[in-house]
C-alpha cells in the first residue's frame, strides 16, 4: 500500500493509472476471493465485534472502535481489542502495555485503542482474541478484521467515510478498495457513516445506518482556537486532519505530510519546531502522529484529538444490546 491514497484513486479523470492498473486489480480480487473460501473461521468463545471498512487509508476505524468499546462498557459487557498492530515489530499475541511498549513495538493505532479498553496485537488474530478471552474478555473488539476471515464474528461493523465513498470504485493497486463494495455490504451487519456524504455512495439496502461525527476534544479546541499552526500528520488521508483544524479556528501557516504509520525522529522533529518558529506558529500534529514522535519531543509539539460521536447514540447501544446479548 502506497504512504499516502494516490490522488487518482478518488477519481479516474485525473489519471490513466487506474486504468494501467486494472490488470493487477483484477489478479488481487482473486486472491481475496480465494483466501475468503479456503479461509475456516475460528470461534473465540466470546462474542466479536469486527469494526472494518472496504477501503485503504483512514475512514476512521479506530475513533469507532474506541467509541463502541465506551458503549460495551456501560453494557457491563467487558470488551477487550484486538488489533493486527500494523506498524509495530512485534507478532504477538502480546498485550499492549504503554509503559513497555511504544509504537515501534505495537504500532499508534493500538497505544490509542488501549485507552479505551484492554488491547492485544498479533497477526494471527484468532489467537490474540483467545489470549484477551483467557485475560477475561466478555466479548472482543476486532479492529480492522472485516477482511479477517480467519476470526468468527458475531457482528459486523462497516465504516464509510461520507466524504470520500468508496472513491473511484477500483481495488487495490487501481483504487482503493481492498474488495467489491457490493461483496463488503453483503457481509456487514450495519454502516456507520462517519460525516455528511459529499460524494455518491451505494445504496446500503437494509442495513442499519448510524451517522456519525469526528468531532475535536473541546478543550484542545478551545487552546488551539486562533492560534497560528504548523500543521502535520503522517495518516491516510491528512487533509482531514487540516480541514478539522480549521473548522476550529485555526489559522494554518504550513502544513506537511508524512507517510502513514511512519516514525519520527528526533532530527525531523526540532527541523518542524524550527520551521514552526520561523512562521510565529506552534507545531499540531495527530493524536495517532503523536504516538510516533520521541517521548523527549512530545512536549514540543501540540495535539489536536477528535473522537467519533453518534447522532442517536441509544440506537447503537439497543442495536448492540440486541444483537451481542442473545442466546
Amino acid at each position: 500500500m502506497p504512504s499516502r491514497t494516490p490522488d487518482f484513486w478518488r477519481s479516474d479523470a485525473v489519471s490513466p493509472w487506474p486504468t494501467i492498473l486494472q490488470p493487477l486489480a483484477k489478479l488481487y480480487e482473486l486472491g481475496n476471493r480465494l483466501n475468503r473460501q479456503t479461509t475456516t473461521p475460528q470461534d473465540i468463545g466470546r462474542p466479536v465485534i469486527s469494526v472494518g471498512n472496504l477501503v485503504a487509508g483512514g475512514a476512521g476505524k479506530t475513533p469507532t472502535a474506541i467509541a463502541l468499546a465506551d458503549i460495551l462498557h456501560r453494557l457491563g459487557l467487558h470488551p477487550q481489542i484486538v488489533s493486527r498492530g500494523y506498524g509495530g515489530r512485534l507478532a504477538g499475541p502480546v498485550r499492549v502495555d504503554p509503559a513497555r511498549h511504544s509504537a515501534t513495538d505495537v504500532g499508534d493505532e493500538a497505544l490509542l485503542l488501549n485507552a479505551a479498553a484492554p488491547t492485544w496485537i498479533g497477526r494471527d488474530r484468532p489467537a490474540a482474541a483467545r489470549a484477551a478471552v483467557a485475560a477475561g474478555a466478555g466479548c472482543i473488539i476486532a479492529d480492522d478484521a472485516h477482511q479477517t476471515y480467519a476470526l468468527a464474528r458475531r457482528l459486523s461493523l462497516l465504516v464509510v467515510d461520507g466524504g470520500y465513498g468508496f472513491g473511484n470504485g477500483r481495488l487495490l493497486p487501481a483504487g482503493p478498495l481492498r474488495e467489491p463494495v457490493q461483496d463488503g455490504l453483503a457481509r456487514c451487519d450495519a454502516v456507520v457513516l462517519i460525516g455528511k456524504p459529499t460524494v455518491p455512495l451505494l445504496p446500503f439496502g437494509s442495513k442499519p445506518v448510524f451517522r456519525a461525527e469526528l468531532e475535536a476534544n473541546p478543550a484542545d479546541a478551545v487552546r488551539l482556537r486562533g492560534r497560528r499552526v504548523l500543521a502535520f500528520a503522517g495518516i491516510g488521508r491528512p487533509e482531514k486532519f487540516f480541514a478539522s483544524l480549521q473548522q476550529i479556528g485555526v489559522e494554518i501557516a504550513s502544513t506537511k505530510t508524512f507517510p502513514d504509520h511512519a516514525p519520527y525522529s528526533e532530527d525531523t522533529v526540532m527541523r518542524l519546531v524550527e520551521q514552526a518558529h520561523a512562521l510565529h506558529a506552534i507545531p499540531v500534529t495527530t493524536a495517532k502522529d503523536q504516538m510516533r514522535l520521541p517521548k523527549a519531543a512530545r512536549a514540543m509539539v501540540d495535539v489536536l484529538r477528535v473522537s467519533l460521536v453518534f447522532a442517536d447514540p441509544a440506537a447503537v447501544e439497543q442495536f448492540l444490546k440486541s444483537r451481542l446479548t442473545r442466546v
